[in-house]
C-alpha cells in the first residue's frame, strides 16, 4: 500500500516516543484504518452474541456440541494446511511480553517458537504496546543487540525461535487509536501494525506472519480471523494462506467447536493450544452460578482433573484427526537459586510435560529460558527425530458433552489458604499491571493476567454462593494490602483496592478485569492528531 492510499483516516490520540514514527506511518494507519472499517461492526457483533449465549447458558440452556455443524465434524477428508516454514517442529515454545530484554531471550533460549505476547503478559500502555512491535521489527532486521546500563550485554544468536505474535483478545480497544470517532479494536491494532511491517520481512527470511489467537468462544470468531487474514494479505500483495494462527482453546465454549474452529481456519491454520487458567476462568463465568460448578482452590484442579483430561485429549484428537499441531500448557516455574527448591520445580515440569507428550501433543509451552532443556528432553525422548506426532491420531479417546462439564467431581471448599493465594496473587499482579509490568514473577511462578482472572473469580464465586463471609475476605484484603505496600512501596494501594473490589467482590461478575483498569489507569490520551503526524 502506498501512501496515496489514504482513505480510512485512523488517528493517534497519544504522545510521542522515541521511533514510534517507525511504527505508526501514515500507510501503516491506513492498514489498520482498513481493517477497523471492514470489520469492526462485525467484532461488536460478534461481542454481542457472547452476551447473549452468555444469557441462555445461564437460564439453563445445555451446553452441547452443536448439531448444525455435526457435519463437519463427521467429514472425514477434509485437513488444515501442512505446516508453515518454522512451524514444524514446535517441541519447546517460550512465552513472553515483547520487550527487548525479553526478546533476545526469548529467541536465543533455545525453544522452537517464541510466543510474543501483547496479551496476557502485556499491560496495554502504549509505550509497550509500541515499543513491542519496535523490537520485533528490530529482532526481524536483526538489530536488536544492546547494552544495559550495569554493562550486560544482549545480543541475537545465529538460529533464533520462529517469532509468533498473540493480539490482544476481541473484547479490547485501543484507546489511543481512532477510527470514525471511536477506539480501534485492539486485536486490529496488534494484528495489523505487526502484520504491516513485518510480514513480508518474515517471508524473507524464510518464515512468515504467524500468531496465536486468544479467547476465541465459537467458529463465527474464528471465520471472522480467516476474513481478515483474507484481506490482509490481498491488500499487502501476500499470497492467500501465507499466515498461520494457532488457536488457544480457553474458553469452555470454544472446546465445543474445537474441529468448527479449526475448519474456519483450514488454509491458515497451524493448530490448537491447550491452557489452564483461562479455561478454569472461562468456566466460572459461564456457569459460576450454579453449585455444581463451584471450584476448590485452583491449585487443586490440576490438569489430571477428569474433566481437564477430557478437554486435553480432545484438544490432541481433534488436531491430529485433522492434521494440525496441538500444544500444550505453559510451565510456570521460575528457576530458583535454592538448590532443592530449584529440583523440585523441574521434576514438576517434567512430570507435566511427560504426562503431555505421552498424551500426544506436539509440543508445550514455558514462561522461563531456564525450563527450555527439561521440556526439549522429554519431548525428544518421545519424537526423537521426527517433529511432531501429529500421525498418533488418538482415535480411541471419545469425549462427550459431560465429560467436558463434569465438575462437579472435584468441587469443594475453600482453604483458609486458598483464599489468602488467591487475594495475595490478584492484589500483586493488579500493583505491576498498574505500573506497566504484565508478566510477575509471584512466589516462584512467572505469572500474567490469566492468573489474576482465575484468582479474583473464584472469590467472586466463593462469595456467590456463600462459601465465604464477605466480612473474613476483608479482613485477609485489608491484611494482604499491608503486606503489599511493606513489599512494594511503590505500589498504588488506593488503585490496587479498587480494581479488586470491582472485579472480584461486586454482585455482577465483570468478564475480564482488563477493559475497566484499562481506560481508568492506563489510557493516556491527548488531542488527537493526523495519520503520522503525531510521531514527529
Amino acid at each position: 500500500m502506498s501512501t496515496s492510499a489514504l482513505t480510512h483516516l485512523v488517528r493517534v490520540l497519544a504522545a510521542p516516543g522515541d521511533r514510534y514514527d517507525e511504527i505508526l506511518t501514515p500507510s501503516a494507519l491506513d492498514f489498520v484504518g482498513h481493517l477497523a472499517a471492514a470489520f469492526g461492526t462485525r467484532r461488536q457483533e460478534l461481542l454481542k452474541e457472547r452476551r447473549r449465549q452468555a444469557i441462555r447458558l445461564a437460564s439453563g440452556s445445555p451446553l452441547e456440541f452443536p448439531m448444525v455443524t455435526s457435519a463437519v465434524r463427521a467429514d472425514p477428508t477434509w485437513r488444515v494446511a501442512p505446516p508453515a516454514p518454522g512451524l514444524t517442529d514446535r517441541r519447546v515454545e517460550i512465552t513472553g511480553p515483547p520487550d527487548r530484554r525479553m526478546t533476545v531471550n526469548a529467541l536465543n533460549s533455545g525453544a522452537r517458537i517464541w510466543l510474543a505476547d501483547f496479551e496476557d503478559a502485556t499491560a496495554p500502555t502504549w509505550d509497550n504496546l509500541i515499543g513491542g512491535q519496535i523490537n520485533l521489527l528490530d529482532a526481524i532486521e536483526r538489530r536488536i543487540d544492546f547494552t544495559t546500563p550495569e554493562g550486560k550485554e544482549y545480543r541475537l544468536g545465529e538460529q533464533p525461535a520462529t517469532i509468533v505474535v498473540r493480539p490482544r483478545g476481541w473484547h479490547l480497544d485501543e484507546e489511543h487509536l481512532e477510527y470514525e470517532g471511536r477506539p480501534v479494536p485492539a486485536a486490529l491494532v496488534d494484528f495489523g501494525l505487526y502484520f504491516f511491517h513485518c510480514a513480508q520481512r518474515q517471508i524473507d527470511a524464510g518464515r512468515g506472519p504467524y500468531f496465536y489467537l486468544p479467547k476465541l468462544e465459537n467458529r463465527y470468531e474464528a471465520r471472522l480471523w480467516n476474513d481478515i487474514f483474507i484481506m490482509a494479505q490481498h491488500l499487502l500483495g501476500i499470497p492467500r494462506g501465507t499466515i498461520r494462527a494457532t488457536v488457544l482453546i480457553e474458553t469452555i465454549t470454544a472446546a465445543f467447536e474445537m474441529e468448527e474452529i479449526l475448519h474456519e481456519l483450514r488454509e491458515h491454520s497451524s493448530g490448537l493450544n491447550a491452557g489452564r487458567w483461562d479455561y478454569l476462568f472461562s468456566l466460572i463465568k459461564t456457569f459460576g452460578h450454579r453449585t455444581d460448578f463451584l471450584l476448590p482452590d485452583r491449585a487443586q484442579v490440576t490438569m489430571t482433573a477428569p474433566f481437564m483430561r477430557a478437554y486435553t485429549e480432545l484438544v490432541v484428537r481433534t488436531c491430529h484427526k485433522r492434521g494440525a499441531h496441538a500444544i500444550g500448557g505453559m510451565a510456570a516455574q521460575v528457576p530458583s537459586k535454592d538448590g532443592a527448591a530449584h529440583e523440585a520445580a523441574l521434576a514438576k515440569v517434567r512430570l507435566d510435560k511427560e504426562r503431555e507428550a505421552e498424551d500426544g501433543f506436539d509440543g508445550s509451552w514455558v514462561a522461563h529460558p531456564g525450563l527450555v532443556p527439561v521440556c526439549r528432553e522429554v519431548f525428544d525422548g518421545v519424537l526423537g527425530e521426527r517433529p511432531h506426532q501429529i500421525d498418533r491420531t488418538r482415535d480411541d479417546v471419545e469425549v462427550t458433552a459431560a465429560d467436558l462439564l463434569s465438575v462437579h467431581r472435584i468441587s469443594g471448599p475453600p482453604t483458609p489458604e486458598g483464599l489468602r493465594t488467591n487475594i495475595a496473587v490478584a492484589l500483586r499482579y493488579f500493583a505491576a499491571w498498574l505500573r506497566g509490568q504484565g508478566a510477575v514473577a509471584l512466589y516462584g511462578l512467572m505469572e500474567d493476567a490469566a492468573t489474576a482472572e482465575i484468582a479474583r473469580v473464584q472469590i467472586w464465586q466463593w462469595l456467590r454462593h456463600r462459601v465465604l463471609d464477605r466480612e473474613r475476605v476483608l479482613r485477609v484484603l485489608d491484611d494482604e494490602l499491608a503486606a503489599l505496600g511493606a513489599e512494594y512501596p511503590w505500589a498504588d494501594l488506593d488503585a490496587v483496592r479498587a480494581v479488586f473490589e470491582r472485579t472480584a467482590l461486586a454482585q455482577e461478575l465483570p468478564l475480564f478485569f482488563t477493559p475497566d483498569a484499562y481506560s481508568r489507569h492506563l489510557v493516556r490520551n491527548i488531542e488527537a492528531t493526523n495519520p503520522g503526524t503525531a510521531q514527529p
